[in-house]
């Protein structure tokens, strides 16, 4: 099922003396519902030690105010949902929702902006609504940022040596934005769908591999692991190196049952060339190659076996609605 979406927007924001023009801009594209172009809302699990993410009825007063003003600005921009709470998380891990005079080096405000860097002047930093201005301006900037994981699309703008630590927000920053009329659904980790996309895939053990396969009678890599998450009302990209993006990266040595799986020639996503699923107790269910069956076998973790990526990914695609 595809969704066809049309954004057309002239937007002309006046903030802190600086003019901001959106001008006629229009995308068309196509969305495959269930793809993180329609959010992320699971943050990745915290070590144990960890503070970990709040929940929003535990914000102060200004931390929520900031939030709802940081909605409101994407709003006035026509920004889609999904953006909305990219730039909150990515506000809550810079300065905690508080509009900072400080920060490292020259870093000010909201979103930790800096002078020297061409974000503006002090001044305009420090005013809430053109720090969310410029921030969903650099976003929409960014080239497919809508099929992005929440951490990715926040790095592209932020350039943060810690990348991975916006996602933690995620489910945060999902409430908030729902409190102010956005919804993102998704699937949650250990739930039924994982069970029933796990139990799909266990059933076609023995059927040949073939390259482009999709099923129902051979498949290849990725086609299985369309099918599988598709039996449970969850859509994936199509190939390997797309379905990375489908969910949360976590330490690999940590996966959990149901994660994806990926193997690269080089170590990075544009080299991944295999996708598999993680069953628990390590071992994969996989459709590898020509000339050997879908099968189950087991997988090395820790250390972790050549060519796998040292991260899994927890699916955390919107449920697509079932007839």
């Amino acid at each position: 099922m595809r969704l066809w979406l049309t954004i057309t927007f002239l937007v002309v924001v006046l903030v802190g003396g600086l003019i901001v023009v959106l001008t006629s801009m229009t995308t068309s594209t196509t969305i495959a519902l269930g793809t993180a172009a329609s959010g992320s809302c699971r943050p990745l699990e915290q070590p144990s030690d960890s503070t970990g993410p709040v929940a929003a009825a535990h914000l102060t007063e200004e931390q929520r105010g900031n939030a709802a003003l940081i909605i409101q600005v994407g709003q006035q921009l026509s920004v889609p949902v999904y953006g909305h709470q990219i730039a909150v998380a990515t506000a809550m891990q810079e300065s905690r929702l508080r509009n900072l005079e400080y920060g490292d080096r020259d870093s000010l405000g909201l979103f930790q902006q800096r002078p020297s860097m061409g974000w503006g002047t002090r001044e305009q930093i420090l005013d809430p609504r053109y720090a969310s201005t410029k921030f969903y301006i650099r976003l929409l900037e960014v080239p497919g940022w809508q099929q992005m994981p929440l951490w990715e699309a926040a790095q592209s703008v932020q350039r943060s040596a810690f990348p991975y630590a916006y996602q933690q927000w995620a489910q945060l920053a999902a409430e908030l934005v729902q409190q102010h009329g956005g919804a993102v659904t998704c699937v949650a980790p250990g739930g039924p769908e994982v069970e029933q996309a796990i139990r799909f895939a266990t059933e076609q053990l023995g059927k040949p591999y073939q390259w482009g396969a999709t099923g129902p009678d051979a498949y290849d890599c990725s086609g299985l692991m369309l099918r599988a998450w598709e039996s449970a009302g969850v859509t994936l990209n199509r190939t390997s190196r797309e379905q990375w993006h489908n969910g949360d990266p976590a330490p690999v040595a940590q996966a959990a049952r149901g994660d994806l799986l990926f193997w690269s020639y080089d170590g990075t996503t544009a080299g991944i060339h295999h996708v598999a699923m993680y069953l628990g107790d390590g071992t994969i269910i996989e459709a590898q190659q020509t000339g050997v069956p879908v099968h189950i076998r087991p997988v090395r973790l820790a250390p972790a076996e050549n060519e796998l990526m040292p991260q899994s990914i927890r699916v955390r695609a919107p449920l697509h609605t079932r007839d």
